[in-house]
């Protein structure tokens, strides 16, 4: 991931202060400072996994000294009824990182789902499934990790690593010829250009200005069918707007490279985990 990336342990310090604030006074008046307890994350629904190194991470902060056993990994499925993993560490810790670690957890394992899923209804058609920057705020980095645990692949992580020229880009930059001859003028030589088109018309003018990817904006599957024909494999293609788990297979079927999916970041339900602890 792009250095200017916060590493999880500013992002899972971040959650844990908002969360705590001076400390957890519930505990602190009814658990006894040395209890040490076993936690266990408990799915209560089908899921794939992402972010079991988050809450390890989260446990890890309130007590170096914890021990965290990983029981699936990065990307795979589980059932309901699993145990996905366990945690021994001081009673306090245990409780005061719960609800940070829960979090993370289900949102994480919820974008993994919803891209798993998008991801099988394309299987075989050769088109890939990436994600957009609609991601929650300081969370980035983890949703895009997320959608790859998913089996989806990653679009620009932001905006300094990706030129794409959308509509208001466009509009601001002079038309079409324009705003592209500019972009590839002054890119760095190891950036591609790509472009959002809305209708056919727009589609030849990037064609013939030189764009080196196209999106297709909000297209009928009959629209990106032609779309596809038009381009005839000269520049990757990529279909954009309003996609569905139930559409997403036939604009699959057009012949596009890409489908980008806000949903994945920005609709995915939570996975029902649960996090059951016990004194040991």
């Amino acid at each position: 991931m792009p250095a200017a990336a916060a590493p999880i342990e500013a992002i899972v310090a971040q959650a844990l202060a908002e969360d705590l604030g001076p400390g957890d006074i519930s505990s602190e008046l009814t658990i006894p400072t040395a209890l040490q307890a076993k936690g266990s994350f408990l799915a209560k629904q089908t899921g794939v996994l992402s972010g079991l190194d988050v809450c390890q991470e989260c446990f890890a902060q309130l007590d170096p000294n914890c021990h965290f056993t990983a029981l699936a990994r990065e990307g795979d499925r589980f059932t309901s009824g699993a145990t996905i993993a366990t945690v021994q560490a001081s009673a306090r810790a245990l409780l005061a990182a719960e609800r940070t670690a829960l979090n993370f957890l289900q949102r994480l394992c919820g974008t993994a789902t919803l891209t798993r899923a998008f991801v099988d209804a394309v299987h075989g058609t050769g088109a890939r499934i990436v994600d957009t920057r609609k991601t929650t705020p300081g969370l980035r980095l983890l949703q895009k990790r997320a959608v790859r645990a998913g089996g989806g692949y990653n679009h620009r992580f932001a905006l300094y690593d990706g030129i794409l020229l959308k509509d208001n880009h466009i509009a601001l930059g002079g038309g079409i010829a324009r705003t592209i001859a500019a972009a590839r003028d002054g890119r760095p030589h190891m950036l591609k250009v790509e472009i959002e088109v809305s209708d056919l018309q727009q589609l030849q003018e990037a064609l013939a200005a030189g764009a080196d990817i196209i999106m297709l904006d909000n297209m009928t599957p009959e629209q990106l069918a032609e779309a596809v024909n038009m381009i005839a494999g000269r520049v990757p293609a990529e279909a954009s707007g309003n996609v569905r788990l139930d559409t997403v297979a036939r604009i699959a079927e057009t012949g596009v490279d890409y489908i980008s999916v806000g949903a994945l970041t920005h609709s995915a339900p939570a996975i029902d985990i649960s996090f059951d602890i016990q004194p040991t």
